[in-house]
């Protein structure tokens, strides 16, 4: 980075630039443990006459050696070869009529808030607004380092339970939305795909934007026949630019089916991609006739739904991969 011209190629030198900051997530809390377990001596050695005095200190120190060997043994679980890279999701409606759209917008805006607390930046993709309330699809990518390896705790289908707000007679409805999850691939991870096997359909952008965006077929939707696989994205002006996108994210998910052939984890939830509904979540989120949220595979649960439904999903997250980590 302290070559002269570093920043001459923008894209080359954000590639470098991510990879310090993923090493430096492991690197800097070695050496910040180290330090303080330094201090540690030092006051041990002060205290040894008049304890009292460096007690407090030694606790501030215990504590926070305490907190990096935690962060640090959460390093650990994501040691996946796909794991520190950039997250492209994927949030689909299920079974649950127009609550599951609403539902669906509910889990984008739980996993943006998650992401932005965590130091995560987001980009939507593609944004299909349901006709009466909600949407119908989004993708969008997270980016940071092993922005993946976290998300990839999150994919499967989730549960809602509560009061529908679109029945007039107040009853409780069952909605189910689903998330998919998939690593940003770098361009040297080949991905064969044949141009007799694509349909590519171009269309007006539906979303917000400027004259441009909405006024040009500039979005791209492209169908892998083969596998059935549909991406499209709409967020450039650029059709151009939203093709290159788009394929971006077709290689990702057509690598990812082939990992699943080999992951019984993976291949277990690609198996049941058109079942979004009953028998098949991770995850229920109950809102009537009492509050809960608990999670199918590790058995976490709290009584905080709002904290949730505002990002706080990392007990979620950390419990899972260490469940996968002692598979």
């Amino acid at each position: 980075m302290t070559v002269p011209g570093f920043w001459e190629e923008p894209e080359r030198a954000q590639t470098i630039v991510l990879e310090k900051k993923k090493l430096g997530a492991v690197v800097e809390p070695i050496d910040r443990a180290r330090r303080l377990l330094d201090d540690g001596e030092v006051l041990a050695e002060l205290g040894e006459d008049d304890p009292d005095a460096v007690d407090a200190d030694l606790d501030k120190t215990h504590s926070e050696i305490d907190r990096l060997l935690h962060d640090l043994e959460f390093r650990l679980m994501l040691g996946g070869e796909h794991d520190a890279k950039n997250a492209i999701c994927t949030i689909t409606p299920g079974a649950g009529g127009v609550d599951a759209s609403d539902w669906a917008e509910m889990l984008l805006r739980m996993y943006v808030r998650w992401a932005e607390d965590n130091g995560f930046e987001v980009e939507q993709y593609d944004f299909q607004r349901a006709e009466e309330a909600g949407i119908k699809s989004v993708t969008f990518i997270v980016r940071g380092p092993y922005a993946y390896g976290n998300l990839r705790a999150e994919q499967g289908v989730h549960r809602l339970v509560r009061i529908s707000p679109f029945d007039g007679q107040a009853r409780r409805q069952t909605s189910f939305a689903s998330l998919e999850v998939v690593p940003e691939l770098d361009d040297e991870i080949d991905v064969e795909i044949e141009d007799k096997d694509l349909r590519i359909d171009t269309f007006r952008a539906s979303g917000a934007g400027g004259q441009h965006v909405n006024k040009t077929d500039s979005a791209v939707r492209i169908t892998h026949l083969p596998t059935g696989v549909v991406v499209s994205c709409q967020n450039e002006r650029s059709q151009h630019k939203n093709k290159a996108q788009a394929m971006k994210t077709l290689r990702a998910k057509l690598y990812q089916l082939e990992e699943a052939k080999r992951e019984a984890e993976l291949a277990q939830f690609y198996g049941d991609r058109g079942t979004i509904s009953w028998g098949n979540q991770i995850r229920s989120y109950v809102l009537q006739p009492y509050q809960m949220v608990k999670d199918l595979r590790t058995g976490v649960e709290t009584s905080n739904v709002d904290a949730v439904l505002g990002g706080e999903l990392q007990e979620f997250i950390e419990a899972y991969l260490k469940g996968v980590r002692r598979k």
